[in-house]
């Protein structure tokens, strides 16, 4: 089983956040970390943890993982780089030389470089499987026609472009970017495209609405993307970060809409925390509490999701169709 997505952190963490700071008292130790070893080596014993849990994994055993790139402007002036998320695609690289055959690398490489065909043709052949976009961080039009060359080479290369659709919490994003009309441009072009996290957004006045089950109260871009998946044979989509509160309330529904399992990847979207306990599924109380007792939070998340999705689904192994493999 692959885990389609999964973030590498900056080598510059220190985890000053309040965000950082309060997922490491929280969960830490529930994502499998050392919160002191964390706190005083944070990138050297988060991708030592990375690799430890993936190894020991019962349930994956592979991981798609990339960095974000910085957010600039047309000039490439650097504008915002965050020491949390913003890992390098070298970073990425030299983890998956030591890691070939549980490591499947990603690259993010912001549109707006003047290099930016240059980057795709360096990682390519270095064994770069698909393109990581962050295009509401980096508060760019992924429609604007002068992307065209770079989707072209993504097409090329044959390589997914996986596209952030919904609300982030993690990192300043501006929401006027964050629709899922962003993929439209790629689309029509004909590149394989990932809709991360099933367009799942929430209104932070409307906050209470996000956790309740009733289809009435989801975001209607979720149902967007349902019937694009059926009309758009090179779109797909990814269940990651699915197990937060606001996104597990659409598990049970989901599960039902069975004429596009073939088009959905499981993916985590680690190392966002989540809890099996206080979430919005309908999942029963002794099986949350069976869950709890998972210590590896790979084997913890896949636990929940076959309780929607058994293990003989189709998301478990579409990502064949994505990659090429």
């Amino acid at each position: 089983m692959v885990d389609m997505h999964v973030h590498l952190l900056s080598n510059r963490v220190k985890f000053e956040r309040f965000y950082d700071k309060l997922a490491i008292m929280f969960f830490a130790r529930r994502l499998g970390a050392n919160p002191r070893r964390l706190l005083k080596n944070s990138y050297e014993e988060y991708v030592d943890t990375l690799i430890r849990l993936v190894r020991t994994s019962k349930s994956v055993k592979r991981i798609a993982l990339f960095g974000i790139d910085d957010k600039i402007d047309e000039s490439g002036k650097l504008l915002h780089q965050d020491n949390t998320v913003c890992a390098s695609n070298e970073d990425v690289l030299a983890i998956y030389e030591k890691h070939p055959d549980i490591i499947i690398p990603f690259f993010s490489i912001n549109p707006l470089r003047s290099d930016a065909l240059e980057l795709i043709e360096k990682y390519a052949p270095k064994g770069f499987k698909g393109a990581k976009f962050m295009q509401n961080y980096w508060e760019i039009d992924t429609n604007d026609e002068k992307f065209i060359p770079y989707y072209e080479k993504l097409k090329e290369k044959g390589l997914p472009a996986l596209f952030h659709i919904g609300s982030e919490s993690s990192l300043p994003s501006n929401r006027a970017y964050e629709s899922l009309k962003m993929t439209e441009l790629p689309l029509k072009l004909g590149v394989k495209v990932i809709a991360a996290h099933m367009a799942l957004s929430y209104e932070p006045l409307k906050i209470l609405r996000a956790f309740r089950r009733n289809p009435k109260y989801y975001p209607e871009e979720y149902f967007t993307l349902i019937e694009m998946l059926k009309t758009h044979d090179n779109l797909y989509a990814d269940i990651s970060a699915i197990l937060t509160p606001v996104r597990a309330k659409v598990l049970r529904r989901l599960s039902r809409e069975k004429e596009i399992h073939h088009k959905l990847l499981y993916a985590s979207d680690y190392p966002v925390p989540f809890s099996v306990m206080l979430n919005s599924y309908d999942m029963p109380f002794l099986k949350r509490v069976k869950l709890v007792a998972q210590k590896n939070p790979f084997d913890r998340y896949a636990q929940a999701i076959s309780e929607y999705f058994p293990r003989d689904s189709l998301i478990y192994t579409n990502y064949k169709n994505v990659l090429g493999v």
